[in-house]
C-alpha cells in the first residue's frame, strides 16, 4: 500500500496546480459563475486538449492515459481547491466509469468523452438522492423504432453541459444501461445552493435511446458507484486543504486586541483539528484510491471508508473555517463561501456518509 504520492504524482499535482492557478483563480471562477453559463468551456478546453487530463484514468487502448485512480485523485483534489466550475466529476469520472464498467463499451462515446470533444452526464432511476438526482419516473420502453425513455430526473449533475446522458433506467425486463442525446430531450437549468457546480432538471419525452449492453447492469452501477465514491472524496480533501490554507493565513494577518487572532488558543485548537482532520481524510483517500487501482475486490469496503470520513467532515472543516473568518467570510466578496457550499453538495451528492457506513450504497 502507497499512502504517500511518488515523484511523478507529484509533478502532475504540481502541474495542475500551476494550471488551475493560472485559469481557474478566483476571479475567473467569479467571472463564470455570475455569468451566463454554469461552466468554463475554456478551461474544460484546456484541461481536455492541451493537457490530456479528461482522459486520465481511461486505459491507453481506449485513447487515454492509461494512469490510475490515484492521479485521478490528484486531479480531483487540485479542482476542488480552486472550486473549478468545470463537468469532470459527471463526465471525466460518472459516465466514463459507467462506460469502462459496461461488457462493451461504446468505442465513438468512450473516445469522445476521453478527449473531452463531448460531456456526458449520469441518471440513475430508482435512486432517490445519489447521484445528484431523483429519477424514479424515468422508464424504457421497446417500440418498432426502437428504445424510448419517458419521465424526468432532477437535479442531474452538469445536466446542462451535457451532449449526452447515460441513464439506468427501469424497462420491462429489469434495469438496463442506455445513452441519449442531449437533444432528444427538455433540459432546465436549476438554481441552486453551490454555484460553481451546474445542475439541471432534464425530462425524457419518449426520447429515443440508445441500449448499452451488459449481462449485468446491476455490476456496473455499483462498480461505478464505489469509484465515484472515491471521486468525491477526492474533491472534498482538496475543499479541505483549501479552506485550512485560507484560514490559517487569515489567522495569522487578522489582528484583535492587539494580536493576530492566531496566537488565541480556542484558534489555535480549532486551526489543529481542522488540520487533523484533512490529514486523517487525505490518508484514508490515498487508501481507497489505491486499492481501487491494486485490489479491487476491497473497494467496496475501502470507498464507503473514504466516504464515511470524508462527507461530514469536509464540511465540518468547511463550516469552521468560515467561523474562523468571522464577519468577511460571510461576505459574497471572500472566497470561504465557495468552499462552504462545494463542501455541501458533496457531501450530499452521493448520499450521506451514514449511508455508506452502515454499508448501503454510497
Amino acid at each position: 500500500m502507497q499512502l504517500v504520492l511518488d515523484p511523478e504524482q507529484q509533478q502532475l499535482r504540481d502541474s495542475v496546480r500551476a494550471l488551475l492557478a493560472d485559469h481557474a483563480g478566483s476571479a475567473r471562477v467569479r467571472e463564470v459563475v455570475d455569468g451566463e453559463q454554469t461552466w468554463d468551456r475554456r478551461l474544460w478546453r484546456r484541461l481536455a486538449a492541451e493537457q490530456e487530463l479528461t482522459g486520465l484514468a481511461v486505459p491507453a487502448e481506449h485513447g487515454g492515459s492509461g494512469a490510475g485512480q490515484v492521479e485521478r485523485s490528484v486531479l480531483l483534489e487540485e479542482l476542488g481547491r480552486s472550486v473549478a466550475p468545470v463537468p469532470f466529476l459527471a463526465s471525466g469520472v460518472f459516465a466514463t466509469d459507467v462506460l469502462l464498467a459496461l461488457d462493451e463499451p461504446d468505442p465513438a462515446l468512450l473516445a469522445a468523452l476521453t478527449a473531452g470533444e463531448q460531456v456526458a452526464a449520469v441518471v440513475v432511476a430508482d435512486d432517490t438522492g445519489r447521484w445528484g438526482s431523483s429519477a424514479q419516473q424515468v422508464r424504457a420502453t421497446r417500440e418498432e423504432s426502437g428504445w424510448q425513455l419517458t419521465g424526468s430526473a432532477a437535479p442531474v449533475l452538469s445536466g446542462d453541459a451535457a451532449d449526452v446522458v447515460l441513464v439506468y433506467a427501469a424497462t420491462a425486463e429489469g434495469a438496463g444501461w442506455f445513452a441519449v442525446s442531449a437533444s432528444d430531450l427538455g433540459c432546465t437549468r436549476l438554481r441552486t445552493l453551490d454555484p460553481t457546480r451546474g445542475m439541471a432538471r432534464l425530462d425524457f419525452r419518449a426520447s429515443p435511446a440508445q441500449a448499452l449492453h451488459t449481462a449485468d447492469p446491476a455490476a456496473v452501477l455499483a462498480a461505478a458507484r464505489d469509484r465515484a465514491a472515491v471521486a468525491v472524496s477526492a474533491e472534498q480533501v482538496g475543499v479541505m486543504d483549501r479552506m485550512l490554507e485560507m484560514t490559517v493565513d487569515y489567522a495569522r494577518l487578522r489582528v484583535q486586541f492587539g494580536r493576530p487572532i492566531g496566537s488565541y488558543q480556542a484558534v489555535k485548537h480549532a486551526c489543529a483539528d481542522m488540520h487533523s482532520a484533512c490529514e486523517q481524510a487525505r490518508a484514508v483517500l490515498r487508501y481507497a484510491a489505491w486499492t481501487a487501482d491494486h485490489d479491487p475486490d476491497r473497494l467496496p469496503e475501502a470507498a464507503a471508508l473514504s466516504r464515511t470520513c470524508t462527507a461530514a467532515e469536509a464540511f465540518r472543516t468547511a463550516a469552521t473555517g468560515l467561523q474562523l473568518h468571522g464577519g468577511i467570510g460571510y461576505t459574497w466578496e471572500h472566497d470561504a463561501h465557495l468552499f462552504y457550499k462545494r463542501a455541501k453538495t458533496c457531501e450530499l451528492l452521493l448520499g450521506s456518509g451514514a449511508d455508506a457506513a452502515v454499508g448501503q450504497p454510497s
